[in-house]
């Protein structure tokens, strides 16, 4: 299967869809409302997704990617991750991720919670870079305290750097509006379309205040009619 084929095909469908959280002018006051990043539908990330399997570092960018839409994380706590924290001394993956105060924003200890699909992503990555034998002895080595994300130099990433191959990977998709800010704006919208309360939103996203949240998430038009659809 031609992948890069395949994906110039598909993102002529969406090529042209309009950040919907843009800045605009409302019709009732006038007022602007401030510029977000745009969120990403499923068929979006699958797009996206594809786009990334013809890229040489494939494995990297799709975890990178995975971490904020399907971990909420920020993109500073993606690359402050080290392989000590999303690895068992076995060499198994974890099942939350506990962030320190110094690797989240709000300077406030946090746990992400990793699904299965997600932990198998960060199988998946690690062994691109260590096999079997190398992963058990892992945690005798001072490289498990290295940084998980790594650059073709084997340096790890800073926020600023992972920043930016994030917006370069949303550019050349054709994700127009999308920011590395989008995965965890389209987490909390997924995850409200799916009716999952406001509290746990928080819990997961490491908000403090419920409003903090609720700015996060982008009402679809499905998420409208699915409202309607309940009376």
């Amino acid at each position: 299967m031609d992948l890069t084929n395949t994906w110039q095909k598909l993102v002529g469908i969406f090529k042209q869809r309009k950040q919907t959280s843009a800045t605009e002018t409302t019709w009732l006051t006038g007022e602007k409302t401030m510029k977000q990043a745009r969120t990403l539908n499923d068929k979006e990330l699958n797009l996206l997704l594809l786009y990334i399997n013809t890229r040489k570092y494939a494995a990297r960018d799709r975890l990178c990617v995975l971490l904020t839409h399907w971990a909420g994380m920020r993109i500073g706590e993606v690359a402050a991750l080290r392989l000590k924290d999303v690895l068992e001394i076995d060499g198994t993956v974890k099942r939350e991720i506990n962030l320190t105060a110094d690797m989240t924003k709000g300077k406030f200890s946090r746990t992400v919670i990793l699904a299965e699909k997600l932990r198998k992503e960060i199988m998946v990555y690690v062994k691109t870079r260590f096999d079997s034998q190398q992963l058990i002895a892992l945690s005798y080595s001072d490289v498990f305290n290295g940084s998980l994300l790594v650059t073709q130099k084997r340096d790890g990433f800073n926020a600023n750097t992972l920043c930016y191959t994030m917006h370069m990977l949303y550019k050349a998709a054709g994700m127009y509006g999308a920011s590395s800010h989008s995965g965890r704006r389209s987490f909390l919208t997924n995850l409200s379309a799916k009716s999952v309360s406001l509290k746990v939103m928080m819990e997961l996203a490491g908000h403090r205040q419920a409003q903090t949240t609720m700015r996060y998430i982008n009402v679809t038009a499905d998420m409208k009619k699915a409202a309607v659809e309940l009376l």
